[in-house]
């Protein structure tokens, strides 16, 4: 007989992994037991050689389907030590190095009993088991257990309990088991807090044939409210609409198999596999299908946003539904979402028509996630539900990095963990340009800290000094005697790039290439368009796009005109511009604006500061085009139609490089852009056609540069990251023409390229120079 202590590492607690180890073990004729403690699950063995060899390979194999393990480490130990059997025994509890499980849409099982007459589970909306159903959405604090989560009101039943203590049973331990004695309940009501269930229904199917009729239904989900409608109803789709104040902002759609998507858009087997993963995110697909959606649900767009049903609740709505239903975040628009009954009987009572509502409380807001395939590969839009707060490893050489709180920016903003060679990103928490937002932040950091055990030596904040998360972070520091470490935006950009992509510590520097918004320089003017010298440790700016002012500050990320007229005089100069170009539509329409604020504000410097932003850059060009002109309803709405509109194999107009001077960064100037696009312009060729030239010549400006960068600085990669690689064209475009150039990229996989992987970045910054601080620190 040998025996064997073996620790695994990962996540694997409260996803079945000790009932796995249970039964495998049991299956190889071993003797021992498996418990969980602080560092991840420990397992004593004793048996034959050959029979502990098959039980560790058939571990790694038959791993449950939300568990991930990182390591398994092996140590000999005595044989006689261990009883007869095979046991699973009491957790320790210990220092907390596990992670909390993102939420799991409903698994094959628990689907199949859920529409079977004959299972005491038939049509109840909460099923759920060890592979499947919420998890962060309702943890309070750690360990996991189910006094720690929102299913502590609910007292098992006698067959539910059962199942909790059968190792052999799929439920053994699933914390949120329920069934329709003991759990959660679901009911339908009018906005008066009147129930409606018409006789022979039940609240799901009576709110199911209501949104046939038309009406719209604030439903209570997973990680928060929803709101749903009828997909295919002109009039549904353009009251929520109005109601939800959200004008032009694609809808989310939501349909029960891949069936329904595909009569709507083209799915490969790549986006299929990510609908019906347990994920279940949203998946931006083209929207060439036989049918079509209502026009107002995706406005300005080629494609659509789908989902499948992850939840038991969704799936019983439309399951006989052949078309999609919309389903949005429960909100009026910018706000974050609702996720408790009387916070959506106040904040939605004049969006909904009726309230699908159910008494377990969601504890943690969790949003849903959008992927988009770009390159060959899934790309993270939005993290949240089903993703987070999956941790990521670290790359090598970060083993011995301080624990470290990374606050994110102001758009878009997660927080970040960093703590025993892991990362830990929150889920998508929204702009804190909102006050409810802003709260949700601050209680995210506080559950989190507490979630696992955190304490960090480091705060990592944005450089923007007037950002909430950073002013938030400023003040924590203060009073818990912290190091403070600001991060200029775009090199967390580009570190976030870094161990997205496991790139070890002492790797050197890459040429980093951020296109962007607005994010705050070293120097203290707005920068978006960079090209950095970095690593973990620091950078240097080796190059930009030229700069423009943006004439009003704040409202020229509004209204896209402003950001033309300031190209145009910066770059072409507004008298030549008139002299040429007098007699455009452009012309006509900018001279109804108030230009002549505009030509004071630029030349007086007044509420005009100058930016390298490419976000603006693309705001320019889509005024010029008469894109979303006038206004946007919402962040990146101009970009985001110039992208649609846009026709692929255009030849692309050229950029200029301009040498600025000695030791200083060269400059991407697009001048001679704005000239060829003017041209184009007045002799009548497409939008489309123009757009497509200004992407193409975009990339082969940037990649071009890159490439010269890379050979003056002696390395072959380039880390590409920023709001604007989430545009699929430009970002393709790149991809391509480096790999031409004979150049290794690293782009975003885990993390988003957008404001959303911006923590990352920071903590592993803030976490590289305090090793650098403290060389020889344990």
């Amino acid at each position: 007989m040998n025996g064997e202590e073996i620790r695994v590492r990962g996540l694997v607690q409260g996803v079945g992994f000790r009932p796995t180890v249970w039964r495998i073990a049991r299956d190889c004729g071993l003797h021992g037991d498996v418990r969980n403690d602080g560092d991840g699950v420990l397992v004593r063995v004793a048996g034959a050689a050959q029979d502990i060899e098959r039980f560790c390979s058939r571990l790694r194999s038959e791993c449950p389907p939300l568990a991930r393990i990182d390591a398994v480490e092996r140590v000999a130990v005595d044989a006689s030590l261990l009883g007869e059997g095979f046991h699973i025994t009491a957790s320790d509890r210990g220092a907390v190095r596990t992670g909390v499980v993102a939420d799991a849409a409903t698994c094959a099982a628990c689907r199949g009993e859920l529409f079977d007459p004959g299972d005491r589970r038939f049509r109840y909306p909460f099923i759920n088991c060890t592979h499947c159903g919420p998890r962060l959405s309702i943890v309070q604090r750690i360990p996991y257990d189910r006094a720690h989560t929102s299913m502590a009101a609910f007292t098992m039943c006698p067959a539910c309990q059962a199942e909790y203590d059968d190792p052999a049973d799929r439920r053994f331990h699933a914390q949120p088991n329920a069934c329709p004695v003991c759990g959660p309940r679901v009911w339908l009501e009018d906005a008066a807090g009147d129930p409606v269930v018409e006789a022979g229904e039940d609240a799901l199917a009576t709110a199911s044939r209501l949104l046939r009729a038309g009406r719209i239904v604030a439903l209570k989900g997973i990680g928060g409210f929803h709101l749903a409608c009828d997909a295919g109803s002109d009039a549904a789709v353009a009251e929520l609409r109005r109601r939800k104040r959200r004008h032009r902002k694609p809808f989310a759609l939501m349909a029960r198999d891949l069936a329904v998507i595909r009569r709507y858009a083209a799915v490969d087997d790549q986006q299929a596999a990510l609908l019906a993963s347990p994920a279940a995110p949203v998946v931006l697909l083209e929207a060439d299908g036989l049918q079509a959606v209502a026009a107002d649900v995706a406005p300005g767009q080629t494609t659509l946003g789908f989902m499948l049903p992850y939840s038991p609740l969704h799936l019983l709505l439309l399951a006989d539904w052949d078309r999609p239903l919309v389903m949005t975040s429960g909100n009026i628009s910018e706000e974050p979402q609702c996720i408790s009954n009387a916070d959506a009987a106040q904040r939605l009572r004049d969006l909904a028509d009726l309230y699908l509502l159910h008494d377990r409380e969601i504890v943690n807001r969790v949003d849903d996630s959008v992927v988009r395939v770009m390159a060959g590969r899934p790309r993270l839009l939005r993290r949240a539900r089903g993703y987070a707060p999956t941790p990521i490893a670290l790359p090598p050489g970060f083993e011995r990095a301080p624990p470290v709180l990374a606050l994110g920016g102001e758009l878009k903003n997660t927080i970040c963990l960093l703590q025993h060679g892991q990362a830990t990103l929150s889920q998508h928490l929204g702009d804190l340009e909102d006050g409810r937002t802003a709260d949700a932040f601050e209680h995210t950091v506080t559950l989190y800290r507490a979630l696992f055990e955190h304490r960090p030596q480091r705060v990592a904040v944005d450089l923007h000094p007037d950002y909430r998360s950073t002013r938030f972070g400023q003040a924590l520091a203060r009073h818990e005697g912290l190091e403070l470490v600001g991060v200029q935006h775009h090199f967390a950009h580009i570190a976030s790039v870094l161990a997205d992509n496991g790139q070890p510590l002492d790797s050197g520097p890459v040429i980093g290439v951020a296109l962007d918004g607005l994010g705050f320089g070293d120097d203290g003017s707005l920068w978006g368009g960079e090209f950095l010298l970095a690593d973990y440790r620091g950078y240097r700016r080796l190059a930009h796009l030229k700069p423009a002012p943006l004439p009003g500050g704040a409202k020229a990320m509004l209204e896209p005109w402003r950001n033309t007229y300031a190209h145009l005089a910066v770059h072409v100069g507004w008298e030549r511009f008139l002299d040429r170009y007098a007699d455009s539509e452009l012309a006509a329409w900018l001279h109804g604006q108030p230009l002549e604020v505009l030509a004071t504000m630029l030349a007086r410097r007044l509420n005009a500061p100058a930016s390298s932003s490419c976000g603006r850059l693309f705001d320019a060009v889509a005024g010029a085009l008469d894109v979303s002109r006038a206004g946007v309803g919402y962040e990146g709405q101009a970009a985001i139609e110039l992208e649609a509109l846009a026709v692929a194999g255009e030849a692309g107009y050229l950029f200029a490089l301009v040498e600025a001077g000695h030791a200083e960064p060269l400059l991407l100037d697009p001048a001679p852009m704005w000239r060829a696009l003017l041209d184009d312009l007045d002799a009548g060729v497409a939008r489309a056609r123009i757009a497509g030239r200004f992407q193409a010549g975009l990339a082969d400006a940037v990649a071009g540069l890159a490439a010269r960068l890379a050979t003056t600085q002696g390395t072959d990669r380039v880390a590409l990251s920023g709001g604007v690689m989430q545009n699929r064209t430009l970002f393709e475009g790149l991809v391509e023409r480096l790999h031409g150039h004979r150049l290794t990229v690293l782009a975003h996989r885990q993390v988003p390229a957008n404001d959303g992987g911006l923590a990352l970045g920071q903590a592993v910054i803030a976490a590289a120079q305090g090793l650098a601080a403290r060389p020889n620190a344990n």
